[in-house]
């Protein structure tokens, strides 16, 4: 589920949609939530689609870091990458932005940590980064890390639009410092997993 103060929006030809701002996001603001309307596909209900339909969840979903393709049944399937996005995913099925995020400003996320399978170039944003590839999730834990833990730390005291459907033992967690010990590298789906059986999903 997307942050309430959110929109669909025409970005531009090139870019298509995306979602943008309809008031003021501060930094630490959860923007997304996984919930239970969000479909959630295993590997082998992925496999059992028609071809045209696998497609379409290739393009519209995200995979988790057990295998699965995770279907947003709301406006969060058109937010778009960017190499400097302003949002970034966590370990607790939510999405957190790493800094303030005006009105009228389109939410972006980096899809290096969607688990992508197979390498993509993106429009040029004159970063140094030109690819998207399936393991940024361990590339760049680091830098995503230091960004995810600074806006963490304001997340337990600003208000959350979405902070019900955030499990109470994440909250818990992210009242202390436990919060540092997780990673995004844990985002990170080991193929292995898939090809050894079904895959897990989070629940």
């Amino acid at each position: 589920m997307m942050h309430p103060h959110t929109k669909v929006q025409f970005i531009s030809d090139e870019v298509g949609h995306g979602v943008v701002a309809t008031a003021f996001i501060p930094k630490g603001t959860i923007t997304w939530v996984q919930d239970p309307l969000d479909r959630v596909f295993s590997p082998a209900e992925v496999r059992s689609l028609p071809e045209a339909s696998q497609r379409h969840l290739e393009y519209f979903a995200f995979r988790n870091a057990f295998g699965s393709m995770v279907l947003c049944w709301d406006h969060a399937r058109y937010v778009n990458h960017s190499f400097r996005s302003n949002c970034l995913s966590t370990v607790y099925d939510f999405e957190v932005a790493v800094r303030d995020i005006g009105p009228g400003e389109q939410l972006t996320d980096d899809y290096g940590y969607l688990n992508l399978h197979s390498p993509w170039k993106p429009m040029d944003e004159g970063t140094r980064r030109k690819w998207v590839r399936p393991d940024d999730s361990v590339r760049y834990a680091r830098v995503w890390d230091r960004l995810l833990q600074s806006a963490l730390r304001h997340t337990p005291r600003l208000p959350q639009p979405l902070g019900e459907w955030v499990r109470t033992e994440v909250w818990s967690e992210l009242a202390t410092d436990a919060v540092r010990t997780r990673s995004i590298r844990e985002l990170h789906f080991q193929e292995k997993q898939e090809e050894s059986g079904e895959g897990r999903q989070k629940g």
